[in-house]
């Protein structure tokens, strides 16, 4: 890993660049609090936090992902003045992606670029099993399926009470999402893959048709949630990628 202070690929640090980073579903902002230590010093780690979790606990879930995008890049706004990526993992990558086209779409620039992890393109989504609410056993099936909850969790009815109501509105996202076409964005997508995930390569490499800035597609050994114990090598990719970006701009 690069450390925070050593120069990338023998050059100087490139100037300094945020990465706001979206989390999967159900999750909080606080999946990406070690990141900001184990980037370099001139990428700044921008944990997002979603309605109803975290310091917004107290907001009601959202239930429409586009309308959520919009949101947020009213309050990203101020803090995506100077040079930004975006990094989003399964429901983060798709909502990385709406939030890019709602601040293009609001005049606030692109981002220099999209990193789109265990997400299936926009034009590849089979997430219609969703667009109605889950009872409580469809939702902790489909959290054992995914295998991204630890299973301890399972047998604790108050930490399940507190999780399953944000989960449900985060598989809403997903199930009533529509795809719109648009012009492509201009920024490189970079995109990351489990191998025993269940997402199909074409579903991946289907983010091609969404950049006229270049694609690129890696896998990594591991399930949906290959990012946990792949982080090192993730971010090495991450850090790695953005400093080629920032030298060619």
């Amino acid at each position: 890993m690069t450390s925070a202070t050593a120069p990338v690929f023998g050059r100087a640090a490139p100037p300094a660049m945020r990465l706001f980073c979206l989390p999967y579903s159900g999750a909080s902002a606080m999946i990406y609090a070690r990141w900001k230590r184990l980037v370099p010093s001139w990428l700044e780690v921008v944990p997002v936090e979603l309605p109803g979790r975290g310091r917004r606990m107290d907001e009601a879930p959202r239930t429409d992902l586009t309308a959520l995008a919009a949101e947020l890049a009213e309050e990203l706004a101020p803090q995506a003045q100077g040079p930004f990526a975006l990094f989003g993992h399964s429901l983060g990558g798709l909502l990385a992606f709406e939030l890019a086209h709602a601040l293009r779409g609001h005049g606030r620039g692109e981002p220099r670029a999209l990193f789109a992890s265990a997400a299936a393109a926009p034009s590849r989504r089979e997430d219609g099993r969703w667009a109605e609410p889950l009872d409580d056993d469809g939702l902790i099936a489909e959290m054992r399926r995914l295998s991204g909850t630890a299973e301890e969790v399972f047998g604790k009815r108050d930490l399940l009470e507190m999780a399953l109501p944000v989960l449900r509105a985060d598989f809403l996202l997903c199930g009533r999402y529509a795809y719109r076409p648009r012009p492509p964005l201009d920024c490189p997508i970079r995109v990351f893959g489990g191998t025993q995930d269940d997402i199909a390569a074409d579903r991946l490499r289907a983010w091609s048709a969404e950049t006229r800035g270049g694609f690129t597609l890696e896998m990594f050994d591991g399930d949906h949630f290959f990012l946990r114990a792949h982080e090192r090598p993730l971010l090495d990719r991450l850090a790695d990628g953005l400093s080629v970006i920032a030298a060619t701009a």
